[in-house]
């Protein structure tokens, strides 16, 4: 006898999510990444699935059927891309380098600094930390503070 009562996940199939037409999924899509992603909404910590649904003039079991066909996760999966997306861009920009991690994950929409860390893992496999450190370890020449970048530009300058 098996010592783990170990089942295989099956994929569930809600019922609502053969309720909306390929053509309307279609629609509401494009609708969603607009606002989601173009009018850039996944910053906003107070912008739910239910104020999306209210925005598009649908509801959220249709909001989630949508997601989850088109983008094959979860509405908090979806938004929460995007903002580690955006966090990785901004934790290898030179400008941001003196921000701390808290700064950075108000910056791109998340409400503690844990669950940035977390989405932050589940997408790359390594803290926001880590992935800074191999960043600037591949590109030495990025190291450098904004205040020793004016520094060296002042010297030079006064040595021209």
């Amino acid at each position: 006898m098996a010592k783990y009562n170990i089942t295989e996940k099956k994929e569930k199939e809600a019922a609502y999510r053969s309720l909306v037409s390929p053509r309307l999924m279609d629609e509401l899509k494009e609708k969603i990444l607009d606002i989601i992603l173009i009018q850039k909404k996944y910053k906003d910590k107070e912008y739910s699935a239910k104020k999306l649904a209210e925005d598009l003039g649908t509801n959220t079991r249709y909001i989630s059927a949508v997601v989850n066909v088109r983008f094959h996760m979860n509405y908090t999966s979806f938004v929460n891309k995007f903002r580690i997306e955006e966090a990785m861009t901004i934790l290898v920009d030179k400008r941001y380098q003196d921000l701390n991690m808290e700064d950075i994950s108000n910056m791109v929409g998340f409400s503690n600094r844990q669950s940035f860390y977390a989405s932050f893992f589940k997408i790359n496999g390594m803290t926001p930390r880590e992935y800074k450190m191999r960043h600037f370890a591949q590109h030495p020449s990025l190291r450098e503070s904004r205040k020793e970048t004016r520094k060296s530009k002042r010297v030079s300058s006064n040595i021209g």
